[in-house]
């Protein structure tokens, strides 16, 4: 299996991407394992978040990075990510969240085939 992916993104989040990069210009991803929201993927102009040595790129969606904490990691690494996006307001500093709108994650566990293209000596 070649360029296994680990983070997807529905039809309607890119939509909202879009918007957001119409008006924000590029942009990037976290999830964090946070106390306000939990395991909710954020959304941040392109470097306004600072990642650092505990975050793990993932990947990229809709041409924007995705980071998620090492610890959190730790749980998801056995699953595949697909960003997507409902109606709501969560407790963020996400940039849809004034759009009436928030990113979520939607996951599945990995299959073996997949698993062992990512982590070959596991």
């Amino acid at each position: 299996m070649e360029n296994i992916s680990r983070v997807a993104v529905t039809e309607a989040a890119a939509e909202v991407i879009d918007q957001l990069r119409k008006r924000h210009g590029p942009l990037m991803f976290h999830q964090s394992g946070g106390c306000c929201d939990g395991s909710a993927p954020m959304c941040f102009p392109d470097g306004e978040f600072i990642v650092g040595e505990s975050d793990v790129l993932l990947g990229r969606i809709h041409d924007c990075a995705f980071y998620m904490s090492a610890d959190q990691y730790e749980y998801w690494k056995h699953t595949h990510l697909t960003i997507d996006v409902v109606p709501g307001r969560g407790a963020s500093f996400s940039l849809e969240i004034p759009l009436g709108l928030r990113f979520l994650v939607r996951s599945r566990l990995l299959t073996d085939e997949e698993f062992a293209a990512l982590f070959p000596r596991l």
